[in-house]
């Protein structure tokens, strides 16, 4: 299957898909052939078709590094892992983003910013197409507003891709820094080529505001439950994803907000799996493995708020898909990328707590043996689908948010806390935190963000994280810029004697401070010369 690729400025030739026959894609399994963003809006079919192609190319598209799941078939999690220090790359594969050695000409860099605008052009063009067809009648009205709410729920998400990698954060002077170009409108060439090519960078501050118009559109217009299930937006992965946003902006009430039109008032800490999300159908799992599907299959389980489809047909592949990069050889996976002794060895992670036996083994890797996650499993079919947001996610959240409006202890905030960490410990009547677990709110909050580090390891979540705390207004929570890591590669052996609780850990790769300018990527070099009013981030 091919696509015409959309190379972020210059590419002039722009449609929804190019496939040959006979090829499967994801969301769609009958072959389709040759549509141009003026004839696949000329039915209902086609229309859903050029639906499911921005889908697809949110999954894995093109131009650079193609059919590796930029940005978020795979991309996502592989470099916001690669760029914390909780995961440890062990070969050259991502040496460049585990080091912070990128230039604005690095492949991986340039792939996640032309490949995230790609998708979004793609639901630009798409938005066009399915207002057109809505007023011309080829389209039922609710169906042409719906398919528009799911193309700015993605839209919105690859902005926020690129703002956490390539601006600084909200809460570095209030969104004052240099964002990224907020594309709302469909580049075909021509005069939207023109435009496109005059476009300054806005601050932080507005790209934020037309991202969380997007969100909003997509939560007034989205359905409440679809029978794709978590792999097409529904209402309530706009409302978790709002709440994510909040929380990047330090806006806590407005993240509470939001949580609470998701999370019911009344919690149950000793079975967490029981309380559902207040929209959408949505719940903690009993296990840890659950939420990974090992009872239902391809990553697919209740706590999926909104998930990225790969099966084995369309995948990230053996250069790509999280089961090959992550996966122990023994596995018939790559191991590319192990767990770090950082957050294995944290005391904070009791060594009862089940995820340490459920989620993760002593595996082989490419250059010895480590510790592997067993989160993505179709080794063969590199079909695992790739988890965006989680329901463990917006509980997490939240009790982060109520943990900061509160001056003391939150009991709320404990309690939410407690929702996603009982269901791993091996005795959650007695490991269970309570109020009297905290001296001071530092001590609640520091606990979240632990918690967050391990129940989203190897999930991507981590570089996020550290790059919404950078400037926290609690200077005990801002992490050391890009914190220190493991040396690249350097977890190697057969007895694994580097892993254990209270082991201490030689940290190599030295810290990076967050006034550094490797802390957020350069712009491709390309897009710069092309563009001649875009600013570089400084030092690249």
């Amino acid at each position: 299957m091919k696509h015409i690729r959309f190379f972020s400025l210059n590419a002039l030739l722009i449609s929804i898909i190019v496939l040959s026959a006979g090829c499967q894609k994801v969301l769609d399994q009958q072959p389709y052939a040759a549509f141009t963003d003026e004839s696949v809006f000329t039915s209902v079919d086609r229309a859903i078709l050029a639906l499911n192609g921005v889908y697809d190319a949110a999954q894995t598209g093109g131009p650079t590094l193609g059919g590796r799941g930029y940005p978020f078939g795979a991309a996502t999690i592989q470099q916001g892992d690669n760029r914390g220090e909780d995961m440890v790359n062990l070969q050259a594969f991502y040496q460049i983003t585990y080091q912070a050695t990128y230039t604005p000409f690095s492949a991986n860099n340039v792939a996640m910013w032309d490949n995230t605008y790609s998708m979004i052009n793609r639901a630009n063009i798409a938005i066009d197409g399915f207002k057109k067809a809505g007023a011309d009648g080829i389209l039922p009205a609710a169906s042409a507003i719906q398919f528009e709410a799911e193309c700015r729920f993605l839209r919105a998400l690859g902005h926020h891709e690129l703002l956490v990698h390539y601006a600084r954060p909200f809460q570095d002077g209030a969104g004052a820094q240099l964002g990224v170009p907020y594309r709302d409108y469909a580049v075909k060439g021509g005069a939207s080529l023109d435009r496109l090519q005059k476009e300054p960078r806005p601050k932080v501050s507005e790209t934020y505001a037309k991202l969380l118009a997007d969100i909003a559109f997509a939560e007034a217009n989205l359905p409440v439950t679809n029978s794709a299930g978590p792999i097409r937006a529904q209402r309530s992965a706009a409302i978790a994803l709002k709440q994510r946003v909040y929380l990047h902006m330090g806006d806590w009430a407005n993240a509470i907000a939001a949580g609470n039109q998701l999370i019911p008032t009344t919690l149950n800490t000793a079975n967490p799996s029981a309380i559902k999300s207040l929209i959408g159908n949505h719940n903690l799992m009993a296990t840890p493995e659950g939420s990974f599907g090992f009872t239902g299959g391809n990553s697919i389980s209740f706590e999926n708020i909104f998930s990225i489809k790969n099966d084995p047909l369309d995948n990230g592949s053996v250069n790509g898909a999280p089961a090959a990069m992550y996966g122990s050889t023994d596995l018939l996976g790559r191991g590319l990328v192990c767990v770090s002794p950082i957050i294995w060895n944290n005391g904070g992670w009791l060594v009862d707590d089940r995820r340490r036996t459920n989620l993760y083994r002593n595996g082989g890797t490419a250059i010895g043996r480590a510790i592997m996650t067993t989160k993505y499993t179709d080794y063969q079919g590199r079909g695992d689908n790739t988890p965006i947001i989680r329901f463990a996610e917006v509980l997490l959240n939240q009790a982060e948010a109520e943990a900061r409006t509160n001056a003391g202890v939150s009991p709320r905030a404990v309690d939410l806390l407690n929702m996603v960490r009982n269901r791993s410990l091996g005795n959650p009547t007695a490991q269970q935190y309570t109020v009297a677990s905290f001296a001071a709110q530092i001590d609640l909050l520091q606990a979240i963000i632990l918690e967050r580090r391990i129940e989203f390891l190897a999930e991507g979540r981590r570089w996020p994280d550290i790059h919404r705390l950078a400037q926290d207004p609690i200077a005990a929570l801002r992490p050391e810029g890009i914190p220190a890591k493991v040396g690249n590669g350097n977890v190697t052996g057969t007895t694994l004697a580097q892993y254990g609780i209270g082991v201490p850990v030689v940290l190599s790769q030295p810290a990076i401070p967050y006034s550094d300018f490797r802390f957020i990527w350069p712009i491709p070099g390309l897009e710069i010369t092309t563009n001649p009013v875009l600013v570089q981030n400084p030092g690249y």
